[in-house]
């Protein structure tokens, strides 16, 4: 593609995101300083290229899927934060109070504020991290709660109804034993361990030991299942865009905003810190959005940060907000 065709691509691109109007040859006429026909002949080879298409109601131009994916690429480039947008990132980088969990979701809200569109985190907790402590914890004569402590400092609870006959001297006993054993084994491994060495120690000295092992095997097991965390925010900031008037549509995407499954394909089949970009089928959330994200791994914690947006997406202006919290990520994990 000769620069000129680049140039009028790109004027098409960014006039589109800015205004949600199809292009016509006038606009890039003035522009560009060229006869209607000379803009014409260029936005027919664009258009047979596949990076332009005609739009239903008007006989102006918008950028296809091909086009947003070539302009991303090669002619886009990352915009610099305002003043005030840094202000307000700036406010929770120099937090050193707040957790990588509880600083990550802060940013998230100014993200979303910043770019008016869905901002989501999946975090995940690392598989480095090992067991300091259980705990059980009585609530009253029928309940308790089984508490696991990590290394980490990653703390997870679940409570149980005990069943008739558990005997709650041989829960704590059990727990200390898992103390004594096991402190130090990483979270995956302790199902294992706990049947093969834990199991058959209670099996001599408890008599309720079958259901005792069910409440700290669930215990650890609900640990790692539950692993990733999801949270959303600013759901209908990305539904007040002009693509999504329609109330079908609004319904199909507030259903896939709010099932956790869908969510978490965001994350799938990707390791990648950089930032990655995900344009309509590209994308395996919905083919009519963008998704734009990024990994993070820092202090035992690690999980996605990701914008979801319109294809007709601010890509400069995320992938500028994106790239300024990679920055603290790594200055924060050296």
């Amino acid at each position: 593609m000769d620069e000129r065709k680049k140039d009028i691509l790109k004027e098409i691109v960014e006039s589109y995101i800015k205004e949600a109007k199809p292009i016509g040859s006038k606009h890039l006429c003035d522009k560009f300083k060229c006869s209607s026909a000379t803009i014409r002949n260029e936005m027919a080879v664009l258009e047979s290229l596949g990076y332009i298409e005609k739009n239903h109601i008007s006989s102006g131009r918008i950028p296809s899927e091909l086009g947003y994916k070539y302009y991303v690429e090669y002619l886009m480039k990352p915009k610099e934060l305002t003043g005030e947008d840094m202000l307000k990132l700036q406010t929770i980088f120099s937090n050193q109070n707040l957790m990588v969990s509880e600083a990550i979701e802060a940013c998230l809200e100014i993200i979303s504020d910043i770019t008016n569109y869905t901002s989501v985190s999946l975090g995940k907790e690392s598989y480095n991290n090992t067991l300091k402590q259980i705990s059980i914890i009585p609530l009253d004569e029928h309940k308790i709660v089984a508490l696991v402590c990590t290394d980490k400092g990653i703390v997870k609870n679940k409570q149980f109804v005990l069943n008739q006959g558990i005997n709650l001297k041989e829960l704590m006993k059990t727990s200390e034993i898992i103390n004594k054993m096991l402190i130090g084994t990483p979270i995956p491994d302790i199902s294992e361990r706990l049947e093969y060495e834990i199991k058959p120690i209670i099996s001599r000295e408890m008599e309720q030991y079958e259901a005792i092992y069910g409440i700290f095997y669930e215990a650890f097991s609900d640990f790692v299942k539950n692993q990733e965390n999801v949270h959303v925010v600013g759901k209908s900031k990305m539904l007040a865009q002009p693509e999504y008037n329609d109330s079908e549509e609004i319904k199909r995407l507030i259903s896939k905003l709010e099932d956790e499954s869908s969510i978490r394909k965001i994350v799938q089949n990707d390791d990648d810190k950089n930032i990655s970009i995900y344009i309509g089928s590209e994308s395996d959330f919905d083919d009519n959005v963008t998704v734009i994200k990024t990994n993070y791994k820092l202090g035992g914690e690690e999980g996605t940060i990701a914008i979801i947006g319109p294809k007709r997406m601010e890509y400069d202006r995320v992938v500028g907000v994106l790239d300024k919290l990679n920055k603290w990520l790594e200055e924060k994990g050296e």
